[in-house]
């Protein structure tokens, strides 16, 4: 890792110590200002100082999203400790408060895992911003959750298939060490 001040992103060497794929450099993750399940406010801001877990889910998939709640679940038990985890939306109309609330508590990650919710404009932005394809009616979702460092950096990624609870542990623990 080569020293950086300010706000440069960090960089990486050619052999990476990450289990996840390293992002490109300077790519920061976008601030929202939404609601979380609760009808909370939510930002992304707000969790500067810590790394986060975003992955991108909808409330009514009964594979691959319930499989990812459950790897991040398994990474912060794993871990020994919460981090920020969210997951943002990609099916809006059909992604409420409700519907939130009931997927995270089948997948026993209420509270730990916090889903932020919006209109198609409001998370537009988000999910080109993490180059994410949102549920649509003729396509599934993009599944691959991102790791942010304590900058608010798009840092490591994972595709769904390749991430475990085991490897999101390892890669947070170096970047709460950043």
């Amino acid at each position: 890792m080569v020293a950086q001040g300010g706000d440069d992103p960090p960089t990486e060497s050619a052999v990476s110590k990450f289990e996840g794929a390293i992002m490109p450099e300077g790519v920061r993750a976008p601030d929202f200002d939404l609601r979380n399940e609760y009808a909370r406010p939510i930002s992304m801001r707000s969790y500067r100082g810590e790394p986060v877990v975003v992955s991108f889910l909808y409330t009514h998939c009964e594979d691959t999203c319930p499989a990812q709640a459950q790897t991040i679940r398994g990474a912060l038990d794993d871990l020994g400790h919460d981090l920020p985890a969210v997951a943002i939306s990609v099916d809006p109309p059909r992604d409420t408060a409700d519907s939130a609330r009931a997927f995270l508590s089948r997948q026993h990650a209420l509270g730990r895992l916090h889903f932020v919710l919006g209109t198609r404009g409001q998370l537009a932005p988000l999910w080109k911003g993490f180059a994410i394809q949102p549920q649509a009616r003729d396509q599934e979702h993009q599944a691959r959750i991102t790791l942010v460092d304590k900058r608010g950096y798009q840092r490591i990624g994972f595709p769904g298939g390749q991430a475990t609870p085991e490897r999101l542990a390892h890669d947070l623990r170096l970047l709460e060490r950043e």
